[in-house]
């Protein structure tokens, strides 16, 4: 009588292990839903860049003040006839 139940809980046990811990189980599908998870927070932060990005380029293609508001800032130029005045930043 003891031998039908421990082979039947050894089968219990060696058809569970699939899905438990085998190559398509509850552990794997539990990986994968949080690289996707991962990918999908990675995904958006690039598109809101990307959006950014995008609308950047249109202001440099439509119009000069894009052009002209990147020049002063970021290189320092001045139109002609135009006097630069720089001061130290307060601390």
């Amino acid at each position: 009588m003891r031998w039908p139940a421990i082979v039947l809980a050894l089968l219990v046990v060696v058809l569970q292990y699939p899905l438990w811990i085998g190559k398509g189980g509850w552990l794997r599908v539990w990986e994968v839903e949080q690289q996707l998870t991962a990918q999908r927070d990675g995904n958006r932060k690039l598109e809101q860049r990307n959006t950014g990005l995008e609308a950047e380029v249109r202001d440099l293609k439509s119009g000069y003040e894009a052009v002209e508001e990147r020049a002063r800032f970021e290189l320092g130029l001045t139109k002609p006839d135009e006097i630069f005045v720089q001061t130290p930043p307060q601390k």
